[in-house]
């Protein structure tokens, strides 16, 4: 379920995640507001993948847009099990899914709470996203899909990875590699440093670690792969 409001709210956001501008405005408003950030797919996805054999879950996320909308997710979809990451992500981040992870135009700002079950912890990323991503996201591809089709980058893929490290991409056509997203900011908090994301810490902190990945786990070192 999504809820889009009118982002005057930014304020009350912001201040859930650690910000407090003196005013309530859309962050980065001049960029924002300096073109039109209309997407020609008409919506925009976001998805989670986690590295083979070490789960993880989003349980809720916010969205702010370009047009300083803000995004409510309570119900997500999924976030899937990449097999080709088994100790480092693949070339090909794509994810599955995208009935609810989506907004209509780009991301300014992103918030989502996850739970780590290699790490028992619960985690809160936010990011911001300036004028490099928007303008890649409404920018056609070099190159065209197996079917012919015009390829845009409207699928912006996000691995969660033991230690709270988070990676971004925006997913190509299978057999393209993903393109690496750097956001403009980025950051991971746990335990006492949860603002948002108290709210979802896993009651009495107890995580249950499914057999197929105390196997995988064996006779490997934390984190059991490289996530840079």
């Amino acid at each position: 379920m999504v809820k889009r409001h009118n982002a005057m709210a930014l304020a009350l956001l912001l201040a859930l995640t650690g910000c407090s501008p003196q005013k309530p405005q859309p962050l980065q408003s001049k960029q924002a507001a300096s073109g039109d950030w209309t997407l020609p797919t008409g919506e925009w996805f976001f998805l989670f993948i986690t590295p083979s054999e070490l789960p993880s879950e989003v349980l809720h996320a916010r969205v702010i847009d370009t047009d300083g909308y803000l995004y409510t997710y309570n119900t997500l979809d999924s976030t899937s099990s990449d097999p080709n990451s088994v100790d480092r992500w693949p070339e090909y981040a794509h994810g599955y899914g995208g009935q609810f992870n989506k907004a209509k135009k780009p991301p300014q700002y992103i918030v989502f709470c996850w739970e780590s079950y290699i790490d028992q912890q619960t985690y809160e990323t936010s990011a911001v996203f300036g004028p490099d991503t928007w303008l890649r996201m409404k920018t056609p591809a070099d190159h065209i899909g197996p079917t012919g089709r015009t390829v845009w980058y409207n699928r912006m893929v996000f691995g969660l990875s033991p230690g709270g490290k988070v990676n971004v991409w925006l997913s190509d056509v299978a057999g393209r590699p993903s393109l690496p997203v750097k956001p403009l900011k980025i950051r991971t908090r746990a335990g006492k440093d949860l603002t948002l994301c108290k709210n979802y810490v896993v009651p009495g902190g107890t995580f249950n670690v499914i057999p197929s990945t105390q196997d995988f786990i064996k006779g490997k070192t934390y984190p059991y792969g490289n996530w840079d």
